[in-house]
Protein backbone atom coordinates (compact mmCIF):
# COMPACT_ATOMS: atom_id res chain seq x y z
CA UNK A 1 0.00 0.00 0.00
CA UNK A 2 1.43 3.59 -0.85
CA UNK A 3 2.41 6.20 1.56
CA UNK A 4 -0.39 8.53 2.87
CA UNK A 5 -3.22 5.22 2.04
CA UNK A 6 -2.54 3.23 5.43
CA UNK A 7 -6.12 2.71 7.21
CA UNK A 8 -6.39 5.00 10.15
CA UNK A 9 -6.51 2.99 13.38
CA UNK A 10 -9.74 2.61 14.96
CA UNK A 11 -10.22 4.65 18.33
CA UNK A 12 -12.28 1.85 19.74
CA UNK A 13 -9.09 -0.44 19.86
CA UNK A 14 -6.36 0.45 21.40
CA UNK A 15 -4.20 -1.89 23.62
CA UNK A 16 -4.99 -2.01 27.00
CA UNK A 17 -7.32 -0.61 27.75
CA UNK A 18 -11.35 -2.00 28.09
CA UNK A 19 -14.16 -0.59 26.80
CA UNK A 20 -16.28 -1.41 29.35
CA UNK A 21 -14.40 0.51 31.78
CA UNK A 22 -13.47 3.76 29.71
CA UNK A 23 -15.66 6.50 30.36
CA UNK A 24 -14.28 8.21 27.11
CA UNK A 25 -15.28 5.02 24.84
CA UNK A 26 -18.49 4.96 26.50
CA UNK A 27 -19.13 8.66 25.81
CA UNK A 28 -17.78 7.86 22.14
CA UNK A 29 -20.37 5.24 21.11
CA UNK A 30 -23.50 6.98 22.81
CA UNK A 31 -22.94 10.34 20.97
CA UNK A 32 -22.34 7.95 17.72
CA UNK A 33 -25.84 6.26 18.38
CA UNK A 34 -27.60 9.01 19.89
CA UNK A 35 -26.73 11.72 18.05
CA UNK A 36 -24.40 11.42 15.10
CA UNK A 37 -26.39 8.48 13.55
CA UNK A 38 -29.56 10.48 13.60
CA UNK A 39 -28.24 13.74 12.50
CA UNK A 40 -26.07 11.42 9.32
CA UNK A 41 -30.02 10.05 8.88
CA UNK A 42 -31.33 13.31 7.78
CA UNK A 43 -28.25 15.01 6.24
CA UNK A 44 -25.94 12.02 4.80
CA UNK A 45 -22.29 12.39 4.55
CA UNK A 46 -20.77 13.11 1.23
CA UNK A 47 -19.89 9.55 -0.36
CA UNK A 48 -16.75 10.18 -1.65
CA UNK A 49 -13.91 9.00 1.20
CA UNK A 50 -12.58 11.99 3.69
CA UNK A 51 -8.97 11.92 3.50
CA UNK A 52 -6.11 14.35 3.34
CA UNK A 53 -4.49 15.88 0.78
CA UNK A 54 -1.94 13.04 0.72
CA UNK A 55 -4.49 10.86 0.95
CA UNK A 56 -4.43 9.63 4.61
CA UNK A 57 -8.15 8.67 5.96
CA UNK A 58 -9.96 11.05 8.07
CA UNK A 59 -12.57 10.28 10.80
CA UNK A 60 -15.67 12.25 11.69
CA UNK A 61 -13.98 13.27 14.79
CA UNK A 62 -11.37 12.51 17.30
CA UNK A 63 -10.93 12.52 21.19
CA UNK A 64 -8.42 11.88 23.57
CA UNK A 65 -7.83 8.16 22.67
CA UNK A 66 -6.93 9.05 19.35
CA UNK A 67 -3.24 10.33 19.68
CA UNK A 68 -0.88 7.99 20.61
CA UNK A 69 2.08 9.86 21.70
CA UNK A 70 2.27 10.25 25.51
CA UNK A 71 3.12 13.73 27.21
CA UNK A 72 6.59 13.56 26.95
CA UNK A 73 6.94 12.91 22.97
CA UNK A 74 4.58 16.47 22.33
CA UNK A 75 6.49 18.42 25.78
CA UNK A 76 6.57 22.38 25.69
CA UNK A 77 8.20 24.20 23.34
CA UNK A 78 12.45 24.28 23.22
CA UNK A 79 12.63 21.09 24.89
CA UNK A 80 13.16 17.54 23.36
CA UNK A 81 11.80 16.20 21.15
CA UNK A 82 11.16 19.57 20.17
CA UNK A 83 7.55 18.37 18.64
CA UNK A 84 6.28 21.68 19.47
CA UNK A 85 8.97 23.92 18.21
CA UNK A 86 12.88 24.72 18.87
CA UNK A 87 12.28 28.05 20.59
CA UNK A 88 10.49 28.81 23.77
CA UNK A 89 9.19 31.26 22.54
CA UNK A 90 9.00 31.19 19.21
CA UNK A 91 7.36 34.62 17.61
CA UNK A 92 6.74 36.43 21.09
CA UNK A 93 10.53 37.13 20.76
CA UNK A 94 10.96 37.73 16.88
CA UNK A 95 8.84 36.46 13.77
CA UNK A 96 9.78 34.35 11.00
CA UNK A 97 12.02 36.02 8.94
CA UNK A 98 10.61 37.08 5.84
CA UNK A 99 12.44 35.79 3.11
CA UNK A 100 11.21 36.46 -0.17
CA UNK A 101 12.72 34.38 -3.74
CA UNK A 102 13.67 37.01 -6.07
CA UNK A 103 16.22 36.84 -9.06
CA UNK A 104 15.57 37.78 -12.96
CA UNK A 105 17.91 39.52 -15.77
CA UNK A 106 21.31 40.52 -14.95
CA UNK A 107 22.77 41.39 -11.36
CA UNK A 108 22.00 44.63 -11.41
CA UNK A 109 18.67 43.59 -12.46
CA UNK A 110 17.84 41.67 -9.25
CA UNK A 111 20.27 44.40 -6.91
CA UNK A 112 17.93 46.72 -7.58
CA UNK A 113 14.94 43.92 -6.67
CA UNK A 114 16.50 43.57 -3.60
CA UNK A 115 17.23 47.06 -2.43
CA UNK A 116 13.38 47.57 -3.03
CA UNK A 117 12.39 44.26 -1.21
CA UNK A 118 14.94 45.63 1.80
CA UNK A 119 12.95 49.17 1.93
CA UNK A 120 9.44 47.69 2.20
CA UNK A 121 10.32 45.13 5.20
CA UNK A 122 12.16 42.33 3.60
CA UNK A 123 14.53 40.82 6.93
CA UNK A 124 16.83 38.46 5.17
CA UNK A 125 17.37 37.70 0.87
CA UNK A 126 16.92 34.88 -1.22
CA UNK A 127 18.20 34.44 -4.41
CA UNK A 128 16.75 32.88 -7.35
CA UNK A 129 18.88 31.43 -10.11
CA UNK A 130 18.61 31.01 -13.85
CA UNK A 131 18.79 27.84 -15.61
CA UNK A 132 22.10 28.41 -17.21
CA UNK A 133 23.39 29.21 -13.86
CA UNK A 134 21.49 26.17 -12.17
CA UNK A 135 22.98 24.02 -14.49
CA UNK A 136 26.75 25.64 -14.73
CA UNK A 137 26.40 26.63 -18.26
CA UNK A 138 28.26 30.18 -18.76
CA UNK A 139 26.10 32.82 -20.98
CA UNK A 140 27.80 32.78 -24.11
CA UNK A 141 27.24 28.78 -23.75
CA UNK A 142 25.11 27.97 -26.76
CA UNK A 143 22.82 25.97 -24.28
CA UNK A 144 21.87 28.78 -22.67
CA UNK A 145 20.44 30.52 -25.70
CA UNK A 146 16.60 32.13 -24.42
CA UNK A 147 17.31 31.05 -20.82
CA UNK A 148 19.98 33.63 -19.58
CA UNK A 149 17.77 35.76 -16.78
CA UNK A 150 14.36 34.05 -17.38
CA UNK A 151 13.76 32.25 -14.00
CA UNK A 152 16.30 34.03 -12.08
CA UNK A 153 19.16 35.91 -12.05
CA UNK A 154 22.57 34.80 -14.20
CA UNK A 155 25.51 34.77 -12.43
CA UNK A 156 28.84 33.41 -14.16
CA UNK A 157 32.18 34.99 -12.50
CA UNK A 158 33.55 36.16 -9.33
CA UNK A 159 32.56 39.85 -10.61
CA UNK A 160 28.88 39.21 -11.41
CA UNK A 161 28.45 38.44 -7.76
CA UNK A 162 30.25 41.28 -6.35
CA UNK A 163 27.54 43.30 -8.99
CA UNK A 164 24.43 40.87 -7.45
CA UNK A 165 25.45 42.13 -3.70
CA UNK A 166 26.43 45.64 -4.21
CA UNK A 167 24.91 48.24 -1.36
CA UNK A 168 23.65 45.04 0.38
CA UNK A 169 25.27 44.59 4.11
CA UNK A 170 25.97 41.70 3.95
CA UNK A 171 26.99 41.82 8.07
CA UNK A 172 23.69 42.34 8.87
CA UNK A 173 21.45 40.30 6.30
CA UNK A 174 21.61 36.43 6.11
CA UNK A 175 21.50 35.35 2.64
CA UNK A 176 19.90 31.78 1.16
CA UNK A 177 20.60 30.66 -2.53
CA UNK A 178 18.72 28.52 -4.06
CA UNK A 179 21.73 26.61 -5.48
CA UNK A 180 22.57 22.52 -5.81
CA UNK A 181 24.70 21.19 -8.58
CA UNK A 182 26.95 24.09 -8.53
CA UNK A 183 26.31 25.32 -4.74
CA UNK A 184 30.19 25.09 -3.76
CA UNK A 185 31.27 27.24 -6.67
CA UNK A 186 28.07 30.02 -6.33
CA UNK A 187 28.98 29.91 -2.67
CA UNK A 188 32.64 30.36 -3.12
CA UNK A 189 31.42 33.30 -5.26
CA UNK A 190 29.14 34.95 -2.27
CA UNK A 191 32.06 34.16 0.06
CA UNK A 192 34.87 36.22 -1.82
CA UNK A 193 32.22 38.93 -2.54
CA UNK A 194 32.00 39.14 0.89
CA UNK A 195 35.60 39.90 1.35
CA UNK A 196 36.00 41.70 -1.31
CA UNK A 197 33.34 44.34 0.42
CA UNK A 198 35.37 43.76 4.15
CA UNK A 199 33.02 41.23 5.61
CA UNK A 200 35.12 37.86 6.41
CA UNK A 201 33.73 34.60 5.95
CA UNK A 202 33.33 33.92 9.81
CA UNK A 203 30.64 37.04 9.87
CA UNK A 204 28.79 35.97 6.59
CA UNK A 205 25.25 34.56 7.13
CA UNK A 206 23.39 32.62 5.32
CA UNK A 207 22.39 29.00 3.83
CA UNK A 208 23.22 27.10 0.75
CA UNK A 209 20.20 24.93 -0.61
CA UNK A 210 23.19 22.67 -1.65
CA UNK A 211 20.93 19.64 -1.30
CA UNK A 212 21.85 17.56 -4.52
CA UNK A 213 20.20 14.34 -3.55
CA UNK A 214 16.53 15.72 -3.75
CA UNK A 215 18.11 16.76 -7.65
CA UNK A 216 18.31 13.14 -8.09
CA UNK A 217 14.80 12.35 -6.82
CA UNK A 218 12.63 15.27 -8.10
CA UNK A 219 14.10 18.72 -10.04
CA UNK A 220 16.64 16.90 -11.93
CA UNK A 221 19.28 19.73 -12.38
CA UNK A 222 22.05 17.47 -11.17
CA UNK A 223 26.20 17.91 -12.97
CA UNK A 224 27.96 14.63 -11.79
CA UNK A 225 26.51 11.38 -10.72
CA UNK A 226 25.41 10.83 -7.47
CA UNK A 227 28.42 9.60 -5.08
CA UNK A 228 30.93 12.74 -6.20
CA UNK A 229 28.25 14.81 -6.19
CA UNK A 230 27.47 13.72 -2.41
CA UNK A 231 31.48 13.89 -2.05
CA UNK A 232 30.92 17.83 -2.71
CA UNK A 233 28.26 18.89 -0.17
CA UNK A 234 30.25 17.31 2.17
CA UNK A 235 33.18 18.83 1.31
CA UNK A 236 31.11 22.17 1.99
CA UNK A 237 30.19 20.89 5.54
CA UNK A 238 33.77 20.71 6.34
CA UNK A 239 34.83 24.02 5.25
CA UNK A 240 31.29 25.70 7.01
CA UNK A 241 32.08 23.34 9.87
CA UNK A 242 35.98 24.71 10.29
CA UNK A 243 35.28 28.73 8.70
CA UNK A 244 31.78 29.76 8.43
CA UNK A 245 29.81 29.32 11.94
CA UNK A 246 27.33 31.97 10.74
CA UNK A 247 26.23 29.76 7.68
CA UNK A 248 23.87 26.43 6.96
CA UNK A 249 26.23 24.71 4.44
CA UNK A 250 23.43 22.66 3.10
CA UNK A 251 19.47 22.82 3.81
CA UNK A 252 17.94 19.98 3.33
CA UNK A 253 15.43 20.50 0.90
CA UNK A 254 11.48 18.54 0.35
CA UNK A 255 10.33 21.48 -1.48
CA UNK A 256 11.20 20.28 -4.76
CA UNK A 257 10.17 16.97 -4.34
CA UNK A 258 6.24 18.24 -3.35
CA UNK A 259 6.19 20.38 -6.11
CA UNK A 260 7.20 17.15 -8.56
CA UNK A 261 4.10 15.45 -6.85
CA UNK A 262 4.94 13.79 -3.78
CA UNK A 263 2.27 13.30 -0.92
CA UNK A 264 3.00 15.19 2.70
CA UNK A 265 4.01 12.15 3.59
CA UNK A 266 6.69 11.53 1.19
CA UNK A 267 8.18 14.74 1.11
CA UNK A 268 8.37 14.38 4.86
CA UNK A 269 9.90 11.06 4.69
CA UNK A 270 12.68 11.58 1.92
CA UNK A 271 13.96 15.19 2.63
CA UNK A 272 14.57 13.50 6.36
CA UNK A 273 16.18 10.28 4.26
CA UNK A 274 18.50 12.49 2.30
CA UNK A 275 18.97 14.48 5.76
CA UNK A 276 20.06 11.12 7.15
CA UNK A 277 22.25 10.28 4.47
CA UNK A 278 24.09 13.76 4.57
CA UNK A 279 24.77 13.25 7.98
CA UNK A 280 26.16 9.52 7.68
CA UNK A 281 28.84 11.13 5.28
CA UNK A 282 30.07 13.59 7.39
CA UNK A 283 30.79 11.62 10.18
CA UNK A 284 32.69 8.67 7.45
CA UNK A 285 35.02 11.91 6.52
CA UNK A 286 35.73 12.17 10.27
CA UNK A 287 33.65 15.22 11.29
CA UNK A 288 32.00 15.30 14.99
CA UNK A 289 28.02 15.03 14.91
CA UNK A 290 28.30 17.54 17.26
CA UNK A 291 30.52 20.13 15.38
CA UNK A 292 28.75 20.11 12.61
CA UNK A 293 25.04 19.07 12.82
CA UNK A 294 23.36 22.58 14.60
CA UNK A 295 24.27 24.11 10.87
CA UNK A 296 22.13 21.97 9.08
CA UNK A 297 18.69 23.63 8.20
CA UNK A 298 15.83 22.58 5.99
CA UNK A 299 13.18 23.54 3.58
CA UNK A 300 9.44 22.76 3.15
CA UNK A 301 6.83 22.77 0.87
CA UNK A 302 3.50 24.62 2.51
CA UNK A 303 0.41 23.03 0.70
CA UNK A 304 -3.69 23.67 0.83
CA UNK A 305 -4.48 20.82 3.31
CA UNK A 306 -4.14 23.01 6.97
CA UNK A 307 -4.04 20.27 9.11
CA UNK A 308 -1.72 17.94 7.14
CA UNK A 309 0.70 20.38 6.80
CA UNK A 310 1.04 22.08 10.40
CA UNK A 311 1.30 18.10 11.06
CA UNK A 312 3.97 17.61 8.57
CA UNK A 313 6.21 20.11 10.37
CA UNK A 314 5.57 18.81 14.11
CA UNK A 315 6.73 14.91 12.92
CA UNK A 316 8.84 16.41 10.92
CA UNK A 317 10.91 18.28 14.38
CA UNK A 318 10.41 14.83 16.46
CA UNK A 319 11.05 12.64 13.98
CA UNK A 320 14.86 14.59 13.44
CA UNK A 321 15.74 14.52 16.98
CA UNK A 322 15.29 10.85 17.52
CA UNK A 323 17.17 10.31 14.24
CA UNK A 324 19.92 12.60 15.21
CA UNK A 325 20.27 11.44 18.83
CA UNK A 326 19.56 7.42 18.31
CA UNK A 327 21.16 6.98 15.19
CA UNK A 328 23.86 9.29 15.50
CA UNK A 329 24.81 9.81 19.10
CA UNK A 330 24.21 13.64 18.80
CA UNK A 331 24.35 15.21 22.93
CA UNK A 332 24.43 19.01 21.77
CA UNK A 333 20.44 20.00 21.61
CA UNK A 334 21.09 22.04 18.89
CA UNK A 335 22.19 19.31 16.96
CA UNK A 336 18.62 17.91 17.14
CA UNK A 337 16.80 20.72 15.96
CA UNK A 338 15.15 20.55 12.85
CA UNK A 339 15.43 24.37 11.94
CA UNK A 340 13.47 24.90 8.27
CA UNK A 341 12.31 27.45 5.95
CA UNK A 342 8.92 27.52 4.54
CA UNK A 343 7.81 28.28 0.61
CA UNK A 344 4.21 28.16 -0.66
CA UNK A 345 3.08 25.45 -3.15
CA UNK A 346 3.81 26.87 -6.17
CA UNK A 347 2.48 23.83 -7.87
CA UNK A 348 -1.28 24.81 -6.31
CA UNK A 349 -0.58 28.45 -8.07
CA UNK A 350 -3.22 28.50 -11.06
CA UNK A 351 -3.48 30.69 -14.37
CA UNK A 352 -6.95 30.83 -13.67
CA UNK A 353 -8.53 32.88 -11.83
CA UNK A 354 -4.70 34.07 -10.72
CA UNK A 355 -5.81 36.58 -7.93
CA UNK A 356 -7.21 33.93 -5.91
CA UNK A 357 -4.00 32.46 -5.51
CA UNK A 358 -3.54 35.14 -2.75
CA UNK A 359 -5.86 33.31 -0.97
CA UNK A 360 -3.89 30.18 -1.15
CA UNK A 361 -1.11 31.37 0.00
CA UNK A 362 -2.36 33.20 2.97
CA UNK A 363 -4.07 29.76 3.99
CA UNK A 364 -0.37 27.79 3.43
CA UNK A 365 1.89 30.64 4.88
CA UNK A 366 -0.64 30.16 8.32
CA UNK A 367 0.47 26.80 7.95
CA UNK A 368 3.61 26.95 8.12
CA UNK A 369 3.72 30.06 11.31
CA UNK A 370 1.53 27.72 12.94
CA UNK A 371 3.99 24.33 12.42
CA UNK A 372 6.71 26.76 13.76
CA UNK A 373 8.68 27.98 10.52
CA UNK A 374 12.04 29.73 11.06
CA UNK A 375 11.63 31.89 7.81
CA UNK A 376 8.79 31.71 5.09
CA UNK A 377 8.86 33.03 1.28
CA UNK A 378 4.75 33.92 0.42
CA UNK A 379 4.58 32.83 -3.41
CA UNK A 380 3.48 36.09 -5.51
CA UNK A 381 -0.07 35.40 -7.06
CA UNK A 382 1.23 36.01 -10.72
CA UNK A 383 3.41 32.49 -9.96
CA UNK A 384 1.70 30.22 -12.47
CA UNK A 385 1.92 32.74 -15.09
CA UNK A 386 5.54 34.61 -15.11
CA UNK A 387 8.52 35.92 -12.74
CA UNK A 388 6.55 38.30 -10.17
CA UNK A 389 6.12 41.89 -10.48
CA UNK A 390 6.65 44.34 -8.30
CA UNK A 391 3.27 44.69 -7.03
CA UNK A 392 3.04 41.00 -6.69
CA UNK A 393 5.84 40.94 -4.82
CA UNK A 394 4.61 43.57 -2.47
CA UNK A 395 1.16 41.55 -2.06
CA UNK A 396 3.01 38.05 -0.94
CA UNK A 397 5.09 40.04 1.36
CA UNK A 398 2.72 42.08 2.96
CA UNK A 399 0.56 38.56 3.53
CA UNK A 400 3.14 37.86 5.72
CA UNK A 401 3.41 41.12 7.63
CA UNK A 402 -0.22 40.46 8.41
CA UNK A 403 -0.34 37.56 9.82
CA UNK A 404 2.15 38.71 11.75
CA UNK A 405 0.85 42.08 13.05
CA UNK A 406 -2.81 41.19 13.18
CA UNK A 407 -3.40 37.83 13.09
CA UNK A 408 -3.08 37.22 16.59
CA UNK A 409 -0.96 33.95 16.17
CA UNK A 410 2.47 35.62 16.91
CA UNK A 411 0.69 35.65 20.67
CA UNK A 412 0.93 31.74 21.33
CA UNK A 413 3.68 28.82 20.77
CA UNK A 414 2.39 25.94 19.11
CA UNK A 415 -1.52 26.83 19.64
CA UNK A 416 -2.79 23.34 17.75
CA UNK A 417 -0.66 21.27 20.80
CA UNK A 418 -3.45 19.12 22.75
CA UNK A 419 -5.61 19.05 19.76
CA UNK A 420 -6.89 15.51 19.24
CA UNK A 421 -7.05 15.54 15.73
CA UNK A 422 -3.73 17.53 14.91
CA UNK A 423 -1.63 14.95 17.63
CA UNK A 424 -2.73 11.99 15.76
CA UNK A 425 -2.25 13.01 12.43
CA UNK A 426 1.21 14.13 14.08
CA UNK A 427 1.41 10.31 15.37
CA UNK A 428 0.22 9.21 11.95
CA UNK A 429 2.91 11.12 9.60
CA UNK A 430 5.63 10.38 11.60
CA UNK A 431 5.02 6.86 11.97
CA UNK A 432 4.12 6.49 7.46
CA UNK A 433 7.88 8.31 7.37
CA UNK A 434 9.64 5.84 9.51
CA UNK A 435 8.00 2.99 7.39
CA UNK A 436 9.72 4.68 4.20
CA UNK A 437 12.95 4.99 6.59
CA UNK A 438 12.71 1.02 6.72
CA UNK A 439 11.94 0.49 2.60
CA UNK A 440 14.97 2.97 1.61
CA UNK A 441 17.33 0.88 4.07
CA UNK A 442 16.51 -2.25 2.71
CA UNK A 443 17.57 -0.77 -0.33
CA UNK A 444 20.60 0.16 0.69
CA UNK A 445 20.35 3.64 1.37
CA UNK A 446 19.74 6.96 -0.59
CA UNK A 447 21.69 6.76 -3.72
CA UNK A 448 21.16 3.10 -4.34
CA UNK A 449 17.48 3.90 -3.77
CA UNK A 450 18.04 6.95 -6.38
CA UNK A 451 20.10 4.53 -8.71
CA UNK A 452 17.27 2.13 -8.62
CA UNK A 453 14.60 4.89 -9.38
CA UNK A 454 13.08 3.85 -5.98
CA UNK A 455 11.99 7.62 -5.34
CA UNK A 456 10.97 8.71 -8.68
CA UNK A 457 8.79 5.56 -9.19
CA UNK A 458 6.85 7.07 -5.66
CA UNK A 459 6.47 10.15 -6.82
CA UNK A 460 5.39 9.28 -10.07
CA UNK A 461 2.91 7.64 -8.96
CA UNK A 462 1.08 10.02 -6.38
CA UNK A 463 1.56 12.41 -8.50
CA UNK A 464 -0.40 10.64 -11.66
CA UNK A 465 -3.42 9.44 -8.68
CA UNK A 466 -3.88 13.75 -7.95
CA UNK A 467 -4.09 14.03 -11.38
CA UNK A 468 -6.15 11.40 -11.95
CA UNK A 469 -8.66 13.17 -9.23
CA UNK A 470 -8.19 16.45 -10.56
CA UNK A 471 -9.47 15.67 -14.39
CA UNK A 472 -12.32 13.22 -12.46
CA UNK A 473 -13.88 15.70 -10.03
CA UNK A 474 -13.53 14.49 -6.84
CA UNK A 475 -10.91 16.46 -6.22
CA UNK A 476 -11.72 20.29 -6.61
CA UNK A 477 -9.80 23.03 -7.33
CA UNK A 478 -10.95 26.30 -7.48
CA UNK A 479 -11.05 28.37 -10.70
CA UNK A 480 -9.82 25.09 -12.77
CA UNK A 481 -12.65 22.33 -12.41
CA UNK A 482 -14.93 23.99 -9.87
CA UNK A 483 -16.20 27.81 -10.27
CA UNK A 484 -14.85 28.79 -13.29
CA UNK A 485 -15.29 31.94 -15.49
CA UNK A 486 -15.21 32.32 -18.77
CA UNK A 487 -13.03 35.93 -18.70
CA UNK A 488 -9.68 36.69 -19.98
CA UNK A 489 -6.34 37.52 -17.46
CA UNK A 490 -5.44 39.94 -16.83
CA UNK A 491 -2.19 40.59 -14.78
CA UNK A 492 0.52 42.45 -15.37
CA UNK A 493 3.47 41.13 -17.63
CA UNK A 494 6.95 41.40 -16.12
CA UNK A 495 8.70 40.82 -19.63
CA UNK A 496 12.62 39.94 -19.55
CA UNK A 497 14.76 40.78 -22.73
CA UNK A 498 17.43 39.16 -24.65
CA UNK A 499 19.51 41.94 -23.38
CA UNK A 500 20.74 39.99 -20.40
CA UNK A 501 22.29 37.21 -22.32
CA UNK A 502 24.25 39.73 -24.80
CA UNK A 503 25.27 41.68 -21.98
CA UNK A 504 26.50 38.82 -19.47
CA UNK A 505 28.55 37.36 -22.50
CA UNK A 506 30.12 40.47 -23.42
CA UNK A 507 31.14 40.66 -19.66
CA UNK A 508 32.42 36.84 -20.06
CA UNK A 509 34.49 37.60 -23.13
CA UNK A 510 35.99 40.81 -21.45
CA UNK A 511 36.77 38.60 -17.80
CA UNK A 512 38.55 35.82 -20.21
CA UNK A 513 40.47 38.17 -22.39
CA UNK A 514 42.11 39.87 -18.93
CA UNK A 515 42.82 37.18 -16.77
CA UNK A 516 46.20 35.71 -16.68
CA UNK A 517 46.11 31.95 -18.53
CA UNK A 518 48.60 30.48 -16.79
CA UNK A 519 47.44 31.69 -13.31
CA UNK A 520 43.96 30.23 -14.46
CA UNK A 521 45.57 27.04 -16.08
CA UNK A 522 47.30 26.09 -12.81
CA UNK A 523 44.04 26.85 -10.45
CA UNK A 524 42.34 24.33 -13.00
CA UNK A 525 44.82 21.68 -12.90
CA UNK A 526 45.36 22.10 -9.11
CA UNK A 527 41.17 21.16 -8.96
CA UNK A 528 40.89 18.24 -10.66
CA UNK A 529 44.10 16.98 -9.00
CA UNK A 530 42.24 17.16 -5.68
CA UNK A 531 38.93 16.01 -7.22
CA UNK A 532 40.53 13.03 -8.01
CA UNK A 533 41.78 12.16 -4.54
CA UNK A 534 38.79 10.06 -2.21
CA UNK A 535 38.36 13.00 0.61
CA UNK A 536 40.47 15.99 -0.05
CA UNK A 537 38.33 19.10 0.23
CA UNK A 538 37.59 21.15 -3.20
CA UNK A 539 36.50 23.98 -1.64
CA UNK A 540 40.21 25.57 -1.15
CA UNK A 541 40.87 24.58 -4.76
CA UNK A 542 37.05 26.05 -5.86
CA UNK A 543 38.42 29.37 -4.35
CA UNK A 544 41.67 29.96 -5.78
CA UNK A 545 40.13 29.08 -9.65
CA UNK A 546 37.70 31.96 -8.60
CA UNK A 547 40.34 34.20 -7.76
CA UNK A 548 42.03 33.06 -10.74
CA UNK A 549 38.72 34.34 -12.57
CA UNK A 550 37.75 30.91 -13.75
CA UNK A 551 33.99 31.27 -15.04
CA UNK A 552 30.97 28.99 -13.28
CA UNK A 553 30.90 27.02 -16.74
CA UNK A 554 35.11 26.14 -16.56
CA UNK A 555 34.84 25.04 -13.30
CA UNK A 556 32.32 22.82 -13.94
CA UNK A 557 33.76 21.42 -16.92
CA UNK A 558 36.87 21.18 -14.51
CA UNK A 559 35.10 18.57 -12.22
CA UNK A 560 33.02 16.56 -14.88
CA UNK A 561 37.01 16.03 -16.59
CA UNK A 562 37.08 13.78 -12.89
CA UNK A 563 33.74 12.75 -12.43
CA UNK A 564 32.02 12.74 -16.33
CA UNK A 565 28.38 13.83 -16.41
CA UNK A 566 25.45 11.90 -15.15
CA UNK A 567 22.42 10.93 -17.06
CA UNK A 568 19.44 9.67 -15.88
CA UNK A 569 17.92 5.84 -16.31
CA UNK A 570 14.03 6.54 -17.87
CA UNK A 571 11.72 5.53 -14.82
CA UNK A 572 8.44 4.96 -17.24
Amino acid sequence: MSAGRTAAPPTSSRAGRSSSTDPVEERRRRWEAEVAAPAVGKSPERKEAFTTLGGIPVQRVYDPRSPRSTFEQIGYPGQPPFTRGVHPTMYRGRVWSMRMFSGFGSPEDTNRRFHYLLKHGESGLSIAFDDPTLYGIDADDPESLGEVGKCGVNVGSLPDMRRLLRGIPLADVTTSMTINGPANIVWGMYLLAGDAMGVSEDRLGGTTQNDILKEYIAQKEFLYPPRPALRLVTDTIEYATKHTPRWNPVSISGYHIREAGSTAVQELAFTLADGRAYVGEAIRRGLDVDEFAPRLSFFFNSHNDFFEEIAKFRAARRLWASVMKEEFGAKKERSCWLRFHTQTAGCSCTAQQPELNIVRTTVQALAGVLGGTQSLHTNSYDEALQLPSEDAVRIALRTQQILATESGVVESVDPFAGSYYVEWLTDTMEEEARKYFARIDEIGGVVPAIERGFFQREIQEASFRYQRSVEAGTEKVVGVNAYTVDAPIKVPRLKISEEARRLQSARLRHLRSRRNPRKYEAALDRLRKVAATEDGNTMPAVLDALRANATLGEIVHAFQDVYGAYRERSMY
